[in-house]
């Protein structure tokens, strides 16, 4: 049996390479926007392969443009891969660290492994997927997605984003369309290490998570319908005022998760009134629903509750209610094994750890469903993520790479 904590990464290659993936994408303002198959994305994407193939890794590239560098000395060729990874893709105004830790620790830990002299049972690999943050194209998670054979490829490359493009256009024009097919490395088990993007951790003095499960995604488009109006001369009672009623699901959102004793969190994040003037009525109100929960009963539950409501306004305030599904991810349970390796590389690193349940979507839980998959947190200061005030002190990010590296160390020993 491999020594646990026996080794541990190059941190400040680790650490540099963080650093300068970070400064790839930046607008004239100076935020950090790398969006899916965007020309900053496909910068950030080259540094990534010239880093693969520094480490002499083969590169391969699916049609959904995932990326894969891998490790498959002799001895380990034509086994599953052990596969490590996540994404760099990022959202607007972004921090450093979201993804881009994940893939630049796999890369780091097959570096370090490769140092050692450390000769795998099986193959390693690391992948960079396409579009996890959904920003620029819908769903999320999609490369992944893809990937593990939950979205049709041809579907998924048929996408028009938000500014019109067309993904498997815009992956030809940045040269990320690949030629293997999504799916073709089948993973013998798949970890992603990621910042948690949320309080605990650092809350609760601990640097490392140890995810155990991810909570149940429901994204829905709802759109109501009244009449437009002129807003001094129509009596309160004569309104078909569809802002109002929208605010009126809003406020039912909020109060129902905060009154309830589950983790539910509901969130409204796009909305939109039309004809958007400050003295008319809103004819229409379009807004986002996401509602997460651990529990698949539950989400249920929320959704159902939600669909009654939007009944009951459309009776009460006599207006039109429609309801598109955007996505639906049910919960994840990560492996077991996995989860009590991660404590255990751990506990021999003389860290302490906390099970966890991931409140955001990773491209882990498309994985879970093709390979044992499971995820190690580290500490977001504030919880702040999806922001430039993102930000993992660089003590926690050597932490989190070292377990990944253990753990990883600890699988590829293994000839079962």
């Amino acid at each position: 049996m491999t020594v646990l904590g026996s080794h541990s990464i190059n941190s400040e290659r680790l650490i540099d390479r963080i650093r300068e993936l970070g400064k790839i994408g930046r607008d004239d303002t100076g935020r950090l926007v790398r969006l899916a198959a965007s020309d900053s994305e496909k910068q950030g994407r080259d540094r990534f392969v010239s880093w693969l193939k520094d480490a002499g890794l083969d590169v391969a590239v699916d049609r959904i443009g995932n990326i894969f560098g891998i490790w498959a000395p002799n001895g380990a060729k034509g086994k599953e891969p052990l596969l490590l990874g996540s994404h760099i893709d990022t959202v607007i105004d972004a921090g450093i660290y979201d993804g881009c830790y994940g893939v630049l620790s796999g890369l780091e830990v097959i570096e370090t492994l490769k140092s050692e002299g450390f000769v795998p049972a099986r193959p390693i690999a690391v992948a960079a997927f396409t579009n996890e943050e959904g920003v620029r194209y819908a769903p999320d998670m999609m490369g992944s997605l893809v990937y593990a054979g939950g979205l049709g490829k041809d579907e998924a490359l048929a996408t028009i984003g938000t500014d019109g493009s067309v993904l498997g256009d815009e992956l030809k024009r940045i040269g990320y369309a690949g030629s293997e097919e999504p799916g073709f490395l089948k993973p013998h088990v798949y970890i992603e290490l990621h910042i948690e993007q949320g309080p605990v951790l650092e809350r609760e003095n601990t640097p490392i998570g140890a995810v155990e499960n991810l909570q149940g995604i429901s994204w829905q488009k709802v759109t109501i319908e009244g009449d437009a109006n002129h807003a001094g001369t129509t009596p309160i009672s004569m309104r078909r005022d569809a802002g109002y009623a929208a605010a009126r699901v809003i406020a039912f959102l909020r109060d129902r998760a905060k009154a309830s004793n589950t983790p539910t969190v509901a969130t409204v994040g796009c909305m939109s009134f039309e004809p958007n003037a400050i003295n008319v009525i809103p004819s229409r109100a379009t807004f986002t629903v996401d509602l997460r929960d651990p529990d698949e009963d539950r989400l249920k539950a929320e959704e159902l509750a939600l669909a009654t409501f939007l009944d009951a306004i459309a009776q009460e305030e006599d207006v039109r209610v429609s309801v598109e599904r955007l996505a639906r991810f049910e919960p994840v349970k990560f492996d077991a094994g996995i989860v009590k390796l991660i404590e255990k590389a751990a506990k021999n690193r003389g860290l302490t750890s906390k099970r966890m349940t991931s409140g955001a979507g990773h491209d882990a839980q498309m994985i879970a469903r093709i390979a044992p998959a499971a995820m190690i947190f580290v500490p977001s200061i504030a919880g702040i993520s999806h922001n430039p005030k993102e930000f993992t002190s660089d003590v926690d990010l050597v932490a989190g790479a070292n377990i990944l590296l253990d753990a990883v160390r600890e699988i590829a020993s293994r000839t079962d």
